[in-house]
């Protein structure tokens, strides 16, 4: 077994409730895709395209961490419901983005403040549409 799984299941045993390692897993995948919309950001674009891009490469980073990690389901078969899931959270928070800097945020403290309401919009999402659980059928 190689390193990575074996941290992998080691973390999924200290911490075998999916919600909260949803949660430290969604720290690391929030620093990912806020650092990439604040460099984004300083290169010079505009927030709905610093958005798009750190929710596209957020993607990507999320679907191999939290399909592993969180949901115990590295399936690529879901990357499909996965992105459509995550264009949903990809309008919510440019939603929420605009919403702040409607009220006087800069484009910096609006999409870092954005990513937790976000977030819970997220592991729901997540949980519902793409890591679901077939119901169980009476025999």
């Amino acid at each position: 077994m190689n390193p990575i799984r074996k941290g992998i299941l080691a973390f999924q045993r200290l911490i075998p409730n999916k919600f909260i390692r949803f949660l430290f897993v969604g720290g690391l995948n929030t620093a990912f895709g806020v650092g990439v919309y604040c460099l984004a950001i300083f290169i010079g674009l505009p927030y709905f395209i610093a958005t798009l891009v750190s929710n596209v490469l957020g993607v990507l980073f999320n679907f191999v961490t939290t399909g592993n990690i969180v949901f115990e389901n590295g399936n690529p078969r879901l990357i499909f419901r996965f992105v459509l899931c995550y264009v949903g959270v990809y309008l919510v928070n440019t939603g929420i983005v605009k919403l702040f800097i409607l009220i006087g945020m800069n484009d910096y403290w609006a999409g870092i403040l954005a990513t937790i309401p976000t977030a819970v919009f997220s592991f729901f999402a997540l949980k519902t549409f793409v890591y679901r659980t077939p119901k169980q059928t009476k025999s």
